[in-house]
């Protein structure tokens, strides 16, 4: 079966809340995928396609937030969890910068725990909530998901912020409005960008790296 049909039949699988089909697939496939792999192969395309079924009026906001929520579990259930040799690593974390769309954001956390990264999630903050919790925290690198330009834009206002705390912390951005625009992120002040799941848990360990040095 290819990954088209394959993320297609799952994401009908969460749709129809039916949790032991989707469980039985998710763990089939975890035996021919690696973490990584399995996410991009088959939960982030199945999660795109219920958010454009619900975009065109074809479901429910209630089975998107459902299928996402078994694919947390299902995630947290059947794939590696952080190894102790990472209880010491830099300080992981994920908001949503004053933006109410969370499906890109549950996507990456998925991915990121599949990976065995341990985060904070802040959920939606503003600029300077958000700012104010990564100083306290000490994070090292943050990842905001953004659908909105306005929210994308506040990441300035987010960076002025952290750099008047003196927080060396790196910014990682997704979003639509970074697809859209290949240099938005820099203009923001951000440090990396990832367009799907797999960049953005690529630039995490980019980023992670570079503070070792």
């Amino acid at each position: 079966m290819n990954s088209e049909a394959a993320s297609r039949i799952f994401a009908d699988r969460l749709l129809a809340l039916d949790r032991l089909e989707a469980e039985r697939m998710f763990k089939q496939e975890t035996e021919q995928h690696s973490p990584v792999q399995l996410i991009e192969y088959l939960i982030v395309p199945a999660l795109e396609d219920i958010g454009r079924r619900w975009e065109q009026g074809e479901t429910a906001l209630a089975q998107v937030y459902m299928s996402s929520r078994i694919c947390e579990e299902l995630v947290a259930r059947f794939l590696p969890l952080s190894s102790p040799e990472k209880i010491n690593q830099p300080k992981l974390g994920i908001a949503l910068l004053d933006d109410y769309h969370a499906l890109g954001k549950i996507i990456v956390c998925a991915a990121l725990r599949a990976s065995g990264w341990e985060f904070h999630d802040y959920g939606r903050m503003t600029a300077p909530e958000l700012a104010e919790r990564v100083v306290q925290d000490q994070i090292s690198v943050l990842l905001i998901s953004t659908l909105m330009l306005r929210s994308a834009l506040q990441i300035k206002e987010l960076k002025t912020l952290l750099n008047a705390a003196q927080s060396p912390v790196k910014i990682v951005v997704g979003g639509a409005p970074f697809r859209f625009d290949p240099q938005l992120w820099q203009e923001v002040g951000a440090d990396a960008t990832g367009n799907n799941a797999t960049e953005a848990v690529q630039a995490v360990a980019r980023c992670m790296e570079e503070l070792k040095k």
